[in-house]
């Protein structure tokens, strides 16, 4: 029965632990002066070496070696540590022995002495699961245990440990390994099993297991398993449904030139071609990021994961693009990423953040109202507060007809504009807004609004401007669109409004600039129609 790569490549010796030389080290030093803790605590990301470095100091206090050689991996102890079969060894799985019971069991036989070592090893994974009653029921053990035990805490998650018991240990902290260590490590591990596998595909395995040996070894044997003497990077690519690199870049080409048509012609193609979604997003952000720290420090060292090609490639695109739209591009790709999880067109958030990008950072900037003592307060949206809508009322308008008041003249007066609605419309509240139009109306007309950069409201009007995006405009500017959002902002503001969609970065409420001709009184005054059709107004004797 053949053996996995990970278990069969486990480390056996401090020199073999990949990329945690500040932590060997130390210990090293320790077993040859004699000063090993009686407590340890290992933490760090899943597959760094924490368990393995925990079976080599067991091996090294019980080897029969000299001082500078353990472990030895020959004497008795030693091989049966790696074997297995040491009872000496006690190895804890927390996660399903984490109640008092199991705590007291091992604290009552931890007072007999080892069987064949000179230690009793005991190796806790995963130790943050343990229940509160388990730990308080540790901490005795821990803080003055029999002379022949010592301990070793493993977790991933070590803010979950309470500080009584990380007072108690000496706490070492596993990093996430380099990718040009693993990719070295997965070549040697390459040679020696006959294979061979091109640079470039053992670095896209390290990147993709994101600091993890034991990820980047599994990975490694399923690519060996593929069924060729040769791991490529196409097969690589291709198991794991990543794009290649020239298409990152392509799409990053594409925001540097703010051409959105060859951007969502190459998602277009990547949805055609199989690749995932998904990944190909989390290559553009980590590709972005590449560019962002060249605008900041100019240091290509810092890059030393990506190739030299592709380097100087992030180099020229840092020229064209400036910082806050990468910056910007990076937050919104990272936002599409849980959105492209499902969807009737699965690609349509990645588009969206293509588009929203190119066009510009979306920031609803609000007007400041000309009269704020003018202002209408509105009533809380019932369907998201459950408060009821408070009624309006027509306000009521003084016909004169006399012949002073019917001589011509123009009206330039601005309109009021309503600051507690502006109020209401701003941050969470936009978010509130924006949810309540994707729950009903879906992502079209939700997408569409994100592009909004301004907005402006009056009594019975609501004015968005969509500064350069076109479609954004035309689409809420759409009979059946434009219904459906003025219904939700009617709803919200707690008065009956009509929209106006507008071009430019700045939205205005356009005031009524007719001039009113004289009348006899036979012929309808604009001036009171405009009043009572969209102000609400009555006409009183």
């Amino acid at each position: 029965m053949s053996q996995a790569l990970y278990r069969k490549w486990r480390s056996q010796t401090f020199e073999e632990v990949i990329g945690q030389e500040h932590v060997t080290q130390t210990l090293r030093n320790a077993l040859r002066e004699d000063r090993v803790a009686h407590a340890y605590l290992f933490s760090g990301p899943r597959g760094t070496g924490k368990t393995s470095t925990a079976r080599i100091l067991a091996k090294a206090l019980n080897c029969s070696a000299d001082a500078d050689s353990r472990p030895c991996n020959q004497c008795a102890n030693c091989v049966a540590i790696t074997e297995g079969r040491m009872i000496d060894l006690v190895e804890i799985d927390a996660a399903s022995n984490n109640s008092v019971d199991d705590v007291r069991e091992l604290r009552d036989k931890v007072s007999f002495r080892p069987a064949d070592g000179r230690y009793k090893i005991y190796i806790i994974d995963e130790v943050h699961m343990l229940s509160n009653n388990a730990f308080n029921a540790l901490l005795k053990t821990l803080e003055e245990p029999p002379p022949h035990a010592r301990f070793v805490l493993a977790t991933t998650e070590p803010h979950k440990i309470p500080a009584t018991v990380i007072s108690r240990c000496q706490r070492f902290d596993f990093r996430r390994i380099p990718v040009p260590e693993i990719a070295t490590h997965l070549q040697h591990i390459v040679d020696a099993e006959g294979f061979q596998a091109e640079a470039a595909a053992l670095s896209e395995i390290g990147r993709n297991a994101q600091g993890c040996m034991r990820d980047a070894v599994s990975l490694l044997d399923q690519m060996l398993s593929y069924g060729t003497d040769m791991v490529t990077l196409e097969q690589v690519q291709q198991v794991l449904g990543t794009a290649n690199a020239q298409a990152v870049a392509e799409l990053v080409d594409a925001l540097a030139d703010q051409d959105v048509a060859a951007g969502i012609t190459l998602i277009q193609q990547l949805l055609t071609q199989g690749a995932s979604l998904t990944e190909f997003c989390h290559q553009v952000i980590e590709y972005l990021r590449g560019v962002l720290l060249l605008q900041m420090t100019n240091d290509p060292s810092l890059l030393d994961v990506h190739a030299q090609e592709t380097v100087a490639q992030m180099g020229l695109q840092a020229k064209k693009l400036d910082q806050g739209r990468t910056l910007f591009a990076i937050k919104r790709f990272s936002q599409a990423i849980p959105e492209l999880k499902g969807g009737f067109h699965p690609q349509l958030p990645l588009e969206m953040a293509l588009i929203e990008t190119v066009q510009g950072p979306v920031a609803v900037q609000m007007s400041v109202p000309v009269d704020a003592a003018a202002a209408t307060k509105s009533a809380p949206v019932a369907a998201a507060t459950g408060a009821k809508k408070r009624p309006v009322t027509p306000r009521q308008v003084k016909v004169s007809t006399t012949a002073a008041e019917a001589a011509p003249a123009a009206s330039t007066e601005s309109v009021p504009l309503d600051h507690t609605a502006i109020e209401k419309l701003r941050g969470s509240g936009w978010k509130q807004f924006l949810s309540i139009v994707r729950e009903r109306y879906g992502q079209l007309v939700w997408g569409c609004l994100n592009s909004v950069r301004d907005v402006a409201i009056a009594e019975s009007t609501v004015a968005f401007a969509f500064g350069k995006n076109t479609f954004a405009h035309d689409k809420i500017s759409d009979a059946e669109a434009n219904g459906q959002v003025v219904a939700v902002l009617s709803e919200f503001l707690g008065r009956t409004v009509t929209l106006e969609c507008q071009m430019g970065p700045t939205a205005e409420i356009i005031g009524l600039q007719k001039t009113v001709q004289g009348t006899d009184g036979n012929g309808p005054d604009p001036l009171v129609e405009y009043a009572v059709a969209n102000l609400g107004a009555e006409v009183v004797e």
